[in-house]
């Protein structure tokens, strides 16, 4: 919609509500530079003020959804591909995992743990506070993050409690700032002490608005089908970490695997060079993307 259609509708997140449930999408490459990734001390700790920002005209939704694949395999080689079912497709891993799951076999089950979906959801944000990047303050940027602040920005606009306002976090005028308090609890990157400010326009003048608004980048790439690869090159792919041709487990009862509960990862730290990502930061997913992809 046209910035114009967009401040005639403030505040208006039926649409957004309705949609959360559904979606699909990605695109994202090693050292894109659209990309905002907060920085955390020594200690695992951070903090930082961003504002989610509305949809472009010729996106319906603020956030791009989708879902990949992250693990290592026994030749030591690293799987780190989208997952063809963001896109309604079959997946050679979801398969597998599937067939996996389906043994009854807790090592094949812990197996299809390791090689479960991770979904990911993508925005236009607007950094407000970046204390340890003070250069990325008052620009928009791409932010990538995981279920636990999307479960955040759903509580905001369907509060569970009586005296709670509900606030659409993606408006420009009747929105309210995400303060990102990033906490390194055993281990885990933990973002339970983020919360949302009191609402309040991100700035008073329209025209400085409307400037941000310009600036955003649209999200369609993400859910674009030519940005996955074929089900056969992702096979291939699969048959390369693996180490030998993929073969499923013969299992009469085939119920997909791809709902398995969802785990968190370790914190990246100098003596664990090789730590997985957690599921609300990609820096380890994108420095392993690359090296996937020079393998």
């Amino acid at each position: 919609m046209s910035f114009a259609d967009l401040k005639a509708k403030a505040n208006d997140m039926s649409a957004l509500v309705g949609a959360a449930g559904t979606g699909t999408q990605e695109k994202k490459s090693y050292g894109d530079d659209r990309m905002w990734k907060p920085t955390v001390d020594k200690a695992g700790n951070g903090y930082a003020v961003i504002r989610f920002l509305p949809a472009v005209e010729g996106d319906d939704l603020p956030w791009a959804k989708y879902w990949d694949h992250f693990f290592q395999g026994p030749t030591g080689q690293w799987y780190v591909e989208k997952s063809l079912t963001t896109i309604g497709k079959d997946d050679p891993v979801s398969e597998m995992n599937s067939k996996l799951w389906n043994t009854g076999i807790e090592a094949d089950k812990d197996l299809a743990r390791k090689r479960k979906r991770r979904l990911h959801y993508v925005s236009n944000i607007y950094v407000v506070s970046d204390p340890e990047n003070p250069e990325n303050e008052g620009k928009v940027f791409l932010y990538t993050y995981g279920a636990k602040i999307f479960e955040k920005i759903m509580d905001s606009m369907q509060p569970k409690f009586q005296d709670e306002t509900p606030v659409n976090p993606f408006d420009m005028w009747k929105g309210a700032n995400f303060k990102m308090k990033i906490a390194n609890v055993a281990g885990y990157r933990n973002y339970d002490r983020s919360e949302f400010a009191p609402a309040e326009a991100l700035n008073a003048d329209d025209n400085v608005l409307e400037g941000i608004y310009n600036k955003q980048y649209a999200l369609s790439e993400f859910t674009d089908p030519s940005s996955f690869k074929s089900y056969s090159e992702l096979n291939l792919k699969l048959t390369r970490v693996l180490g030998e041709e993929v073969k499923m487990p013969a299992v009469e009862d085939d119920a997909p695997f791809n709902d398995a509960p969802a785990m968190s990862d370790p914190v990246a730290t100098a003596a664990d060079p090789v730590a997985r990502a957690d599921s609300d930061n990609d820096d380890t997913m994108s420095y392993f993307a690359k090296l996937a992809a020079e393998a």
